[in-house]
């Protein structure tokens, strides 16, 4: 796996100012040392359960495509696909996740559709447990690759929350019109963008205290401090934030976003080394964040 993400890390290329062929090449070049590695360790690259993600933005659509790549010592050939499935998760070729989402969506309504058979029978404790377990598991599963995605894909997921909560209290409770915002702040669950935002703060902390992989930690630098320094300047614990791109994709990925959010949060909750504690303090602090005027 280590020598995988090696091998693709090394291939990169601009396809705005390369050809087709040459793109094509080092592609297929790629696909074969991962298959001659594979082979050497008695595995096997299946070109029918190989799937090839072609990523590009909408402008550049008509630009360059790629319709299909073919080993040249096999001549086995791999067709790339619009949507590629990794590690339970759905990219498409825009990298909007929407299809992504709607999955998820569609997998959480109906364990809510079933909890809603079964809820004249279970008490509150009961229900926010299955909640939790059922539901929340999903929409947290990732959640981080959601980052920067617009308002109207967020909203999708967040109707799933606000089901979750009229389920939870009843019906009852409140009228159909009425907003679950107090009812969230009641039971204490975090909306999706926060959520979001904790995800990535607490990968972040496990970057900073040597937890999380090498890989990813990589992605992040501490922010040097200038050889003139005035007293406000003495943060050593704040991230350097990369330029900012033409690209609004480019600000979603972790080396950008996660010095971001980092940089945001309070000097208190930066200087912390506990894991334990610095969850408990960032969901407070992300609760006091977005539940202040209620």
């Amino acid at each position: 796996k280590q020598w995988y993400q090696r091998r693709v890390r090394d291939i990169e290329f601009n396809p705005l100012y390369q050809d087709m062929s040459s793109i094509e090449t080092k592609i297929v070049e790629c696909l074969e040392e991962i298959k001659h590695w594979m082979t050497s360790n008695n595995l096997k690259l299946n070109p029918d359960k190989t799937e090839a993600l072609v990523a590009q933005t909408r402008n550049n659509l008509s630009t360059w495509s790629v319709d299909s790549l073919q080993l040249s010592t096999s001549g086995e050939t791999i067709e790339p696909s619009t949507i590629v499935k990794s590690l339970g998760v759905l990219f498409d070729e825009y990298l909007t996740f929407e299809d992504h989402v709607n999955s998820v969506i569609q997998c959480c309504n109906i364990h809510l559709r079933n909890l809603r058979v079964i809820g004249s029978k279970l008490n509150f404790d009961l229900k926010k447990q299955l909640i939790h377990c059922l539901i929340f598991s999903k929409l947290d599963y990732c959640n981080g690759l959601l980052y920067g995605l617009p308002e109207c894909t967020i909203k999708k997921l967040q109707k799933v929350q606000n089901s979750c909560v009229r389920f939870l209290f009843g019906r009852r409770t409140f009228r159909n019109w009425e907003s679950v915002t107090p009812l969230l702040k009641k039971a204490h669950f975090l909306p999706i963008r926060q959520r979001i935002d904790y995800k990535i703060a607490l990968t972040v902390f496990k970057c900073i205290n040597n937890i999380a992989p090498g890989y990813i930690t990589k992605c992040i630098k501490v922010k040097e401090q200038p050889l003139h320094t005035l007293r406000t300047d003495k943060d050593y614990f704040l991230l350097t934030v990369p330029p900012v791109s033409n690209f609004k994709r480019t600000e979603r990925s972790f080396s950008f976003c996660g010095p971001s959010v980092w940089n945001c949060l309070p000097y208190e909750l930066r200087t912390l080394t506990d894991v334990k504690i610095f969850k408990n303090k960032l969901k407070t602090h992300l609760f006091k964040k977005v539940f202040h005027d209620i």
